[in-house]
């Protein structure tokens, strides 16, 4: 097996939350694997063997409890209406690790402001050009401006939990097209195992409206799609590559894919889609290798190396992946041998591992933001 010793990472996809925070999560619960702090400590801990190579990370934002209006427009809603306190407050954490400012027992140290690469917080997308806009104004007073507003480079709104049609609406469409103008991108989070195919014809027809028309290809938005759209890595491996979900599978991010140049696909989320894995025995890599490489095949095929991400999804991937000391490393070894079996020259390893990340989200890049 290959190292990556010689190729930089960054990190394009982890999540960061206190214990003080917990409760402001939507999916918390006491029962739940991840129900307890998940700073910067524990990334780095999770890190430790690759810390040499990892030079940053993007932050995603972690569906806190939020609604897409900051306020009711009625007193009678069946419908909890959280607001904005909480993903906003997710923002100013951000801000402090950014700055190097900690808050004790927040988990995170002034130097590790120097892994902070870039901040995708939740906005409110349905709510169209207006209501995001408001939003992002109480974004920038959160992040103080200056140095961490230039590391915010888009936003994310999951839509793998939403009824269908969401990603349809003109708010919606009209939302992603503005952030293009704006120069921030979209993180799109889907979920064909668990939610259906028909999240990815909802987004394939999405892209299609978002995109048409635009004919200045820098306002077109920059489309991030996680974790291979969380793809049934639970199918026979024996047969997997002429499954009819498989193949229905590699249409649709073949469509994503050709929507527009500015889509993008992260190789991330696998343990989250496959048997779980032990913590105190080593897996068999043969085996997940071969269970995930179909699919990682149709990636490339799809996007080609320039357009595919390193993310570990941490601290998602310790789920499946045998805990916080293993799983990390565990998806990196696995990568690993997924881009050397690939084929890939070294210029193709170092964009997997960084490059692409550091282009898709502009790192560095001003942008035209204001």
């Amino acid at each position: 097996m290959s190292s990556t010793g010689q190729f930089p990472i960054v990190d394009s996809h982890i999540h960061l939350f206190p214990a003080t925070h917990l409760k402001t999560l939507s999916w918390h619960s006491d029962s739940n694997p991840l129900g307890k702090q998940h700073s910067i400590d524990e990334y780095k801990q999770a890190t430790k063997s690759n810390a040499s190579a990892l030079r940053g990370f993007i932050f995603l934002e972690t569906d806190r409890l939020s609604s897409v209006t900051e306020s009711p427009t009625s007193t009678f809603t069946s419908t909890p209406i959280h607001g904005w306190t909480h993903a906003l407050d997710e923002v100013s954490l951000l801000t402090r690790i950014a700055l190097g400012e900690p808050i004790a027992g927040e988990g995170h140290s002034p130097e590790d402001k120097e892994l902070c690469w870039g901040i995708i917080p939740w906005a409110p997308i349905p709510g169209g050009q207006d209501v995001l806009e408001q939003y992002l104004d109480l974004v920038r007073e959160r992040v103080r401006m200056g140095e961490v507003w230039a590391k915010v480079r888009g936003v994310r709104y999951l839509v793998q939990d939403k009824p269908a049609g969401t990603m349809l609406q003109d708010g919606f469409v009209g939302s992603l097209r503005w952030l293009g103008r704006l120069g921030l991108t979209f993180d799109l989070g889907v979920d064909a195992r668990s939610g259906g195919l028909g999240q990815l014809r909802e987004a394939v027809e999405m892209m299609g409206r978002v995109y048409e028309g635009v004919t200045d290809g820098r306002e077109a938005v920059t489309i991030i799609i996680n974790h291979m759209c969380k793809p049934n890595l639970r199918l026979p491996p024996a047969s997997v590559r002429s499954h009819p979900e498989f193949l229905e599978w590699k249409d649709l991010i073949t469509k994503m894919a050709r929507a527009h140049p500015k889509t993008y696909m992260k190789l991330s989320g696998a343990f989250s889609e496959i048997e779980p894995l032990a913590g105190q025995s080593e897996p068999d890599f043969e085996a997940i290798v071969e269970r995930v490489r179909p699919w990682t095949d149709a990636v490339f095929d799809a996007f080609g190396a320039e357009r595919v991400m390193y993310g570990s999804d941490w601290p998602v991937c310790n789920v499946g992946g045998g805990g916080n000391d293993v799983s990390w490393g565990r998806w990196r070894r696995v990568v690993e041998e997924i881009l050397e079996r690939r084929g890939l020259s070294g210029n193709e390893k170092a964009d997997v591992w960084a490059r692409v990340a550091i282009n898709a989200y502009m790192i560095g890049y001003p942008g035209v933001r204001g």
